[in-house]
């Protein structure tokens, strides 16, 4: 697949997962298959022996270090591509250190990222955004031709079934009345033909949200998609960069512990039941006494219920008690710890 100048052998995304799950070995080992491995941005730097004195110095240094490792590992095949949520401090300088390093593709969401075009620029590196409905995508490619004149290279459409962060509404996640990925590829796709007319090249639509075997796969290609985003099943391979400890939250989780939760950063997002999750729910205080300003919209120390960021950091340190382990919502179906070149080989299928 051409994907602007660069090519893509496998249309397999790697989602980004932060903080900490998805770093040079997963999205190094995932490009060595032929796909696009993803590093997330999220305090990829927690760490570096500064970080909690210096987080936006550590966080940077660790991003060029991790895509630099990456494309060592990568060995030349695939694409490195970085996840910078449009919801983080220090959002730009992010943007700019991805293309210092080397990256190959910026991914953003968690919000829209309207200026993400504009601190491309005519940098040659890809760009997408993630949506979740074919408004987004309008709205995105009006403002980047307005003030950046450039469109992106591809959209990721995220749909409801994803982890992390969601962009659905509480209502929708719970009562199981958002859209069907299917309808949401189809909605993009149609909204994006006017500007690839005008373009004269295709943006490619990749599916995420909910992708789990091959089947899934090729209901997303029928649909309209030209690719797919995979998340959740990474985390139990052998590459992934996460501690065996939260490999195995996963591995044990049953249907009933996944659930939707309200982040500090003000979205919903999609969680594995956890004795944090427990505790919170039963009306305990962990408001942070410090806080390193890594989200624009967190409400800051002493006010947030809870630091997100450190209880991620504790999820991708194994920390079971502590932890934040963010997952799809297929998650309660991953048995078993695979590879990489296993995944992969699953999907490979589709393409041929």
């Amino acid at each position: 697949m051409k994907l602007g100048n660069k090519e893509l052998k496998l249309p397999v995304i790697q989602g980004g997962m932060g903080v900490g799950v998805s770093l040079s070995g997963l999205a190094g080992a995932v490009a060595a298959e032929g796909g696009m491995g993803v590093i997330s941005s999220a305090n990829i730097g927690f760490d570096e022996p500064d970080f909690e004195q210096s987080p936006h110095e550590a966080n940077i240094r660790a991003l060029k270090k991790h895509i630099i490792r990456a494309k060592e590992i990568a060995g030349g095949k695939g694409l490195i591509g970085v996840n910078i949520m449009t919801a983080v401090s220090g959002y730009e300088e992010a943007v700019k250190a991805s293309i210092e390093a080397g990256a190959d593709a910026i991914i953003s969401g968690a919000g829209l990222p309207l200026k993400l075009g504009e601190y491309v620029g005519k940098a040659e590196i890809l760009f997408a955004p993630i949506v979740s409905s074919a408004k987004a995508a309008k709205l995105l490619c009006r403002s980047y031709k307005r003030h950046g004149g450039r469109l992106p290279d591809f959209f990721v459409m995220e749909g409801c079934e994803a982890g992390g962060h969601l962009g659905f509404s509480v209502d929708e996640l719970e009562n199981n009345t958002a859209e069907s990925n299917e309808q949401l590829v189809a909605e993009v796709c149609a909204e994006l033909k006017p500007y690839e007319e005008e373009l004269g090249r295709e943006i490619p639509v990749f599916a995420a949200g909910g992708v789990f075997t091959a089947e899934d796969c090729r209901r997303m290609l029928k649909a309209g998609a030209k690719g797919v985003q995979i998340g959740t099943r990474f985390i139990a391979t052998k590459e992934c960069d996460a501690a065996q400890g939260f490999k195995d939250v996963i591995i044990n989780a049953k249907k009933e512990d996944i659930v939707i939760i309200k982040s500090p950063v003000g979205m919903p997002a999609r969680a594995i039941m956890t004795p944090l999750l427990e505790r919170l729910k039963n009306g305990e205080d962990f408001s942070a006494k410090r806080c390193n300003r890594c989200l624009t919209a967190c409400q800051g120390p002493g006010k947030a219920v809870y630091c997100i960021s450190r209880a991620l950091i504790a999820a991708v340190r194994g920390n079971i008690d502590e932890g934040l382990f963010f997952s799809g919502e297929n998650a309660w179906r991953v048995d078993h710890m695979t590879t990489v070149g296993e995944l992969m080989d699953e999907f490979r299928v589709c393409f041929e």
